[in-house]
C-alpha cells in the first residue's frame, strides 16, 4: 500500500475516521491517573524521535542500494537508446504462454516473427520507451498533453539521486534527453527536500519524513517551442469611440513540463490552499516516479506492473471506490493547478494590433 501513493491521502482520511472522537473518559480520571498518562505521552515523544532516526537510516540504506542498482539501470538505458545490443542469452525470456506451446507451434511462431522483422526497418533501441511508460500510468498520463508527446519521445532515461551522507535529507529526479528541437537542456531536474524529525510544537503528528519543499529547473526553450505557454487573441471594443482592437496575450498552458516549475515555499512556510494542493500532488507524483517507475520501468512499459497494481486491491463496494476515486482525481488536476498558480503569480505578455 505504501508503494501506491496516489491513494494514500484517501486511505489516511478513512483511517482517521476510524479513530472516532474522544469518549470523555480522560477528563473523568483522577489527577494522579492523569499524571501517569502524561508520563506515557513523554514516552510517546521519545518513540517519535526513535522513529525519526529509523527513517534517516532507511534513507541511508536507499542511498547505499541505489549505487548497487545503478549499473543495471545504466545498462537498461544503453539498451533503450540503442547504444548496446543485448546478446541472445540476455534476450532469452520464457513467457508464460510459451510453456503451453508445442514445438511445431513454436517453430511456426518463430517463422512469422522473422517474416515480420524482415518487413520492418530495424529501429534503434526501444523507441518511445519512457513516453509509453507515462501513457500507461494514469497518474502520469493525465499530466500529459498532446503537445508534450513529441518532446517526451526524446526522453532517454530517468534517474534518482539521493543526498550525500550527513547532508539534509533529499532526493533528485533527473530526466535525461537526447538533443532535440525543443530545448537545449540535456538534463531536467526536480529536487525534493525532506525532514525527518518531530515538530517540537506538535510531536505526536510525526508520521515519517515530510516534504519541506521542492525545486525545479529552468528549461531553455528554443524560440517558439515553449509548450508551457500559449498565445490567445481577444477582441476589445472601446467604450467611448466604439473602435475594436485585437489584444494578443501569452498565458500559461497545461503541460507536463510545468512539473519542473513548482510554486516556491515562502520563508515563513505559509502557502495558500491552491499552492498546498499543488505541492501535495507534486510530492506524491515525485515519490511514485522514484519508488515505482524508475525501479520497474520495463513492467510499466509492458503493462505488467499495472496489472499487479490492480491486483493489490479488492473491491469494497461502489461507495468506497467512489470515495477513493474522488481523492485520486485531485492529483489528476495537477496541470490545471499549475496553470492557475502561474497565471496568478505572473503577468501576461500583452501585444496590441
Amino acid at each position: 500500500m505504501m508503494q501506491n501513493p496516489q491513494i494514500l491521502a484517501a486511505l489516511q482520511e478513512r483511517l482517521d475516521g476510524l479513530a472516532g472522537s474522544p469518549s470523555g473518559y480522560m477528563e473523568s480520571l483522577p489527577k494522579v491517573v492523569k499524571r501517569r498518562v502524561n508520563a506515557l505521552k513523554n514516552l510517546q515523544v521519545k518513540c517519535a524521535h526513535i522513529e525519526a532516526k529509523f527513517y534517516e537510516e532507511v534513507h541511508e540504506l536507499e542511498r547505499k542500494y541505489a549505487a548497487l542498482y545503478q549499473p543495471l539501470f545504466d545498462k537498461r538505458s544503453e539498451i533503450i537508446k540503442g547504444a548496446y545490443e543485448p546478446t541472445d542469452e540476455e534476450c532469452n525470456w520464457k513467457a508464460d504462454e510459451e510453456e503451453e506451446l508445442t514445438e511445431e507451434m513454436k517453430e511456426k511462431a518463430k517463422l512469422e516473427e522473422e517474416k515480420k522483422d524482415e518487413e520492418k526497418e530495424d529501429p534503434r533501441g526501444i523507441p518511445e520507451f519512457w513516453l509509453t511508460v507515462f501513457k500507461n500510468v494514469d497518474l502520469l498520463s493525465d499530466m500529459l498533453q498532446e503537445h508534450d508527446e513529441p518532446i517526451l519521445k526524446h526522453l532517454q532515461d530517468i534517474k534518482v539521486k539521493f543526498s550525500d551522507p550527513d547532508q539534509p535529507m533529499s532526493f533528485t529526479l533527473e530526466f535525461h534527453f537526447e538533443p532535440n528541437d525543443f530545448f537545449t537542456n540535456q538534463v531536467l531536474t526536480k529536487t525534493y527536500k525532506m525532514r525527518s524529525e518531530p515538530d517540537e510544537a506538535d510531536p505526536f503528528s510525526f508520521d515519517g519524513p515530510e516534504i519541506m519543499g521542492c525545486t525545479g529547473c529552468q528549461i531553455d526553450w528554443t524560440k517558439g517551442k515553449n509548450v508551457t505557454l500559449k498565445t490567445i487573441k481577444k477582441k476589445q471594443k472601446h467604450k467611448g469611440r466604439g473602435t475594436v482592437r485585437t489584444v494578443t496575450k501569452t498565458v500559461p498552458n497545461d503541460s507536463f513540463f510545468n512539473f519542473f516549475c513548482p510554486p516556491e515555499v515562502p520563508e515563513n512556510g505559509e502557502l495558500d490552499e491552491d499552492s498546498e494542493a499543488v505541492l501535495a500532488a507534486d510530492f506524491e507524483i515525485g515519490h511514485f516516479i522514484r519508488e515505482r517507475i524508475i525501479p520497474r520501468a520495463v513492467l510499466y512499459f509492458t503493462g505488467e506492473a499495472i496489472e499487479d497494481d490492480d491486483d493489490d486491491y479488492d473491491e469494497e463496494g461502489e461507495e468506497a471506490d467512489d470515495e477513493v476515486g474522488e481523492h485520486i482525481a485531485q492529483f489528476y488536476m495537477l496541470p490545471c493547478l499549475y496553470c492557475s498558480y502561474h497565471w496568478a503569480q505572473g503577468e501576461a505578455v500583452v501585444g496590441i494590433s
